[in-house]
């Protein structure tokens, strides 16, 4: 059996993820353990998995809030730029320590997140096999196709093409801290020279938790790639401070809204989808992952939510609820999808937009701007989720395919696969 390593950014969801994975593995015999900044250790709570801690010296205990705050307010350019160097500065950090971090562990193999290159560089340095890991949209580019950050609708048209292009070129040149910082580590690790995430990925396999259907039609992915659905465990359960749904009303509708780890601070954008549902009668439960305090839970009661709590069950909410508005994680949109149910997107950041383009692309919700949107022009556009049926029957397709993606299982055994670790094929590529 096999000492897996993990190598992810410091972020909730994809720690989730890929502890779903990890878990998976962990139950064929394998062993398991995430490499990070020591405030990393909080998104681990099961036993099975280790967590070795690694840059304590640059990114020391109680620094990772900072860096969470950046990220979730980037504001404006400037602040954009201090979350890319934030982002540089951690790839740095890892592929200077993970190559005797990974040799005192005794790591076999590694399983890098394709938003952090330095798994995948330490890895092919070191001579360790290595898969990549897609928890948000795939990085992976092909012309035609607009980079997952960026919100445009997908067109074969010359316009679009130019549009795509260009969007590509200012993106590349905005990211130039971190292309500099995947360059440097290349040279210092003796590996032939990279410089975007999209060229740090895995030869063997590469895994995405979306469906083929979800994504913009594309034509050049690679022969090892598998989209396998949402990565999830049997046992999974958020960290919930409603232990069941509340009691709803089947004479009004239910709308759930959830903003993220990252987002649910948004006290603003939260009001105005009170005061949306309230124009349309509905029943609300609002989850914002702890980023609002109790004197904000309760004005938002007053102007309409009908429950608000830090946490709660976001897969049976999401199944009971009859439209859902989020801020466009992945996470979310799959389960929504799953459950056919349809999503009024607010993207916010990171890859948000791209999920939303892919939402309307779809067919499968509506999207709005969480900063000009009026509560107004929310109700309207749940009003159309709720009211036109196409929303929730493009969804069936979808979900079908979700559900025969094969999820972490299909995952673990794609990974045993390339790396000859089971004698177990993968059944079918998607």
């Amino acid at each position: 059996m096999a000492h897996f390593g993990v190598v992810a950014p410091a972020f909730y969801s994809h720690f989730s993820a890929l502890s779903a994975l990890a878990l998976a593995l962990n139950e064929r015999g394998h062993r398991v353990t995430f490499l990070q900044r020591p405030d990393a250790r909080v998104y681990l709570n099961d036993p099975r998995l280790g967590f070795h801690a690694v840059g304590a010296a640059s990114h020391p205990p109680g620094s990772l809030a900072q860096s969470l705050l950046r990220a979730a307010n980037p504001g404006s350019p400037l602040g954009l730029r201090r979350v890319i160097l934030d982002m540089a500065g951690t790839t740095a950090m890892l592929c200077r320590e993970l190559p005797a971090a990974f040799e005192q562990l005794h790591i076999d193999a590694v399983l890098g997140d394709q938003m952090e290159a330095a798994g995948s560089l330490v890895a092919e340095s070191l001579g360790l096999p290595f898969i990549s890991v897609a928890c948000a949209l795939p990085v992976n580019r092909e012309p035609g196709i607009p980079l997952p950050v960026m919100p445009f609708d997908w067109g074969d048209s010359e316009r679009s093409l130019h549009m795509f292009d260009g969007s590509t070129r200012v993106y590349d040149w905005m990211m130039t801290p971190h292309r500099r910082a995947i360059e440097a580590a290349s040279t210092r690790l003796g590996i032939p020279l990279r410089g975007a995430l999209h060229e740090c990925l895995s030869p063997l396999a590469q895994i995405s938790q979306t469906v083929a259907a979800f994504d913009f039609p594309r034509q050049d992915l690679p022969p090892g790639f598998h989209h396998v659905g949402p990565l999830r465990t049997a046992s999974h359960k958020a960290p919930a401070r409603i232990e069941a749904l509340p009691e709803t009303s089947p004479d009004r509708p239910f709308i759930f809204a959830s903003l993220g780890t990252l987002q649910g601070h948004r006290f603003d954008v939260f009001k105005r989808i009170a005061k949306a549902c309230r124009q349309l009668d509905a029943q609300l439960l609002i989850a914002h992952c702890g980023g609002l305090d109790e004197r904000q839970a309760q004005a938002l009661e007053r102007l309409g939510a009908t429950w608000v709590c830090a946490f709660a069950p976001q897969e049976a909410a999401i199944a009971r609820a009859d439209a859902v508005v989020s801020h466009a994680g992945l996470n979310t949109v799959m389960d929504a999808v799953a459950a056919h149910t349809p999503i009024l997107a607010l993207p916010i950041a990171f890859d948000q937009p791209g999920v939303a383009a892919r939402i309307r692309h779809a067919g499968v919700g509506l999207s709005a701007s969480p900063r000009f949107a009026s509560a107004t022009g929310l109700a309207r556009q749940l009003r159309r989720l709720l009211d036109e049926p196409g929303f929730r029957e493009r969804c069936a397709p979808l979900a079908a395919g979700v559900r025969s993606a094969g999820g972490s299982a299909r995952a673990a055994d794609i990974v045993e696969a390339a790396l000859g670790l089971d004698a177990r094929s993968v059944a079918h590529r998607g």
